[in-house]
């Protein structure tokens, strides 16, 4: 039973054995749009409840036959989604309180007024809406991150999503790797909004995005006065994640000074709030991920190796698409169908080919944005190569310098580099043309790479 803003569409049923009080609050409720039935008797009004479509019932507590308890428990049977208000003496409120555990939306105690009746019908209503509205919101989300409904058609990505079905369906902590908009971030969704932790919340946290000095604060709390401008006490991710999932996205940026504190709280499940000293229990799933050799950090010294193997539980690596790309033509559709809305867009068959022969450095996420763009300046219904960045399509250059097969790929990545900036005289613009990428991919490499 949907139920709806609007008084004229809302349907209530009155039940009270005070022919009187019925007689009023039913001219009263019809003044203001309701449609009111009303029954003198519990058997009475559960009989007209079965029968017939009601939107809210309202039901004194005290009857001669049957009481508001007795209402409730079959109306709650019968119809999870009607809204139900208890009328009740001033003697009786621990009876309604009761009753409100049992399933009752609100109470109204004896005597009210006409503003109070309507404010606490509609409050009840909207609350019921705002459920039903979340219920509709959580289903989508479901539904958007079914690990089934992915795109994943490839060879290399089945084991992927075998592996996150599998571990959604436990509390094991999770480690996703993969270059730089592979989809990490969507996977860590789609693992929460396929575990039993659904319907709890998903933080997200992205450690290099915040700084330093707030790191701390951020995942663990503080309270007043720890530091300045700590006006008042405050909850921390965790303890806001409490019972669903933590994502800690790009986890290999994470600060040393914070590593230890992160250690505790996967080892022990508890979090201390910076500035206090109360042991706070949480029950909290961690996923997380990064586009970093974790064990190189772990060699280098500046990521913690027992930090590393508590989070290394479950290790999913997602290929990039250049390995994947079987899997292009169907995301390629999915996204013309995200950008183009209501408009019909086709796509010629040498789209798909030179989407496909071109190596993805940034990987999906660059995908989507090409296609994005495609959509937004095509002035025709369809996608051609020339809809295309200039970029895409264009043949390999093939750089004079000796390939060692020991080589590893970002051994190549820096020479490929290297010798496109000798080429090109140092114009980075120039190098990112001659290397076939965006010049923002470019100097993405380049720092990655200490190049720049």
């Amino acid at each position: 039973m949907t139920i709806h803003s609007d008084r004229k569409n809302l349907r209530l049923l009155l039940i009270d054995d005070d022919i009187n009080l019925c007689t009023v609050l039913r001219h009263q409720l019809m003044k203001h749009g309701f449609v009111v039935e009303t029954a003198y008797s519990g058997r009475e009004g559960l009989r007209l409840f079965s029968e017939k479509d009601f939107d809210i019932v309202l039901t004194d507590i005290q009857m001669g036959d049957l009481n508001g308890i007795e209402v409730l428990k079959q109306i709650r049977r019968e119809n999870e989604q009607a809204v139900v208000i208890i009328i009740t003496a001033y003697g009786s409120v621990d009876n309604a309180v009761e009753a409100c555990r049992m399933g009752a939306d609100d109470y109204l105690t004896k005597p009210f007024g006409q503003e109070q009746l309507l404010f606490v019908i509609e409050k009840a209503v909207r609350f019921r809406q705002l459920q039903e509205e979340n219920w509709q919101l959580r289903t989508e989300v479901t539904e958007k991150y079914r690990l089934g409904n992915m795109i994943a058609h490839s060879a290399a990505m089945e084991p992927v999503i075998q592996m996150a079905m599998q571990v959604a369906r436990s509390n094991a902590t999770v480690l996703l790797t993969g270059e730089s908009g592979t989809g990490k971030e969507l996977f860590a969704r789609a693992i929460h909004y396929n575990s039993p932790r659904a319907s709890k919340p998903l933080i997200t946290v992205n450690c290099p995005s915040i700084p330093e000095h707030l790191l701390e604060s951020e995942l663990f709390g503080h309270v007043k006065g720890a530091f300045t401008g700590a006006l008042r006490d405050r909850k921390g991710k965790f303890e806001l994640a409490d019972g669903g999932t933590i994502f800690l996205d790009e986890i290999g940026d994470l600060k040393e000074s914070v590593q230890a504190k992160l250690l505790r709280v996967l080892q022990e499940h508890e979090v201390e709030r910076l500035g206090g000293s109360e042991v706070i229990r949480v029950d909290v799933r961690v996923i997380a991920a990064t586009n970093k050799n974790l064990e190189e950090l772990v060699r280098q010294g500046r990521f913690r190796e027992d930090l590393y193997y508590r989070l290394n539980v479950v290790p999913i690596h997602i290929p990039p698409l250049r390995e994947r790309k079987e899997d292009i033509p169907f995301l390629v559709d999915a996204f013309v169908k995200k950008f183009a809305g209501e408009r019909s867009v086709t796509v010629e068959p040498e789209v798909y080919s030179r989407l496909q022969a071109y190596h993805w450095p940034g990987n999906v996420r660059e995908l989507e944005n090409v296609i994005e763009r495609a959509i937004v300046l095509s002035n025709t219904p369809r996608l051609t190569p020339e809809s295309l960045p200039s970029y895409i399509g264009q043949s390999a250059t093939v750089f004079p310098f000796e390939m060692d097969p020991s080589f590893t790929l970002e051994e190549i990545e820096k020479q490929a580099i290297q010798a496109a900036l000798k080429k090109s005289g140092g114009n980075r613009t120039r190098a990112a043309q001659l290397l076939g990428v965006p010049r923002h991919v470019l100097l993405y490499r380049l720092k990655k790479f200490g190049m720049d």
